[in-house]
């Protein structure tokens, strides 16, 4: 899930840590999505945990162009979603909700209820689902 992110950190440890889970490490922060170092981590911290981090860290402006073909404010719930399907297509429900910043066994329906505004506001094929798998469909 972090493979299509850019990571820099300076730290050697958290450098192979994040290696070990997939993620795309640089070498220079010039070239990263994301500085690692910059994130606050309250330790001890979870897989889950932490790539939720990652994730919400990554500012987006330039997906949101190339999904809609121009610049849209969206609710920040929404926001999240259309990045995470535009990075990972197919993503489960259980992903999608850690890529948003929530905990995955979370029995809110905030990500469904968004998903529907999204489908609402932009037709219902924006937002497909296959075999469990989210992704976007046409705008």
């Amino acid at each position: 899930m972090l493979s299509n992110i850019k990571i820099y950190t300076s730290d050697k440890y958290w450098n192979r840590i994040l290696t070990d889970l997939g993620a795309n490490v640089v070498d220079s922060a010039d070239v990263a999505d994301v500085i690692f170092d910059d994130i606050e981590i309250n330790a001890p911290i979870s897989v889950d945990d932490l790539q939720g981090l990652i994730l919400s860290q990554f500012n987006n402006n330039d997906i949101i162009s190339d999904v809609f073909g121009r610049d849209v404010v969206l609710p920040e719930l929404q926001r999240k979603i259309v990045v995470a399907l535009y990075k990972n297509p197919n993503i489960q429900m259980r992903e999608l909700k850690l890529a948003v910043g929530l905990s995955p066994d979370i029995t809110t329906h905030s990500v469904e209820n968004a998903i529907y505004q999204l489908r609402k506001t932009f037709g219902h094929d924006f937002i497909l689902n296959e075999n469990g798998g989210y992704k976007i469909g046409r705008v």
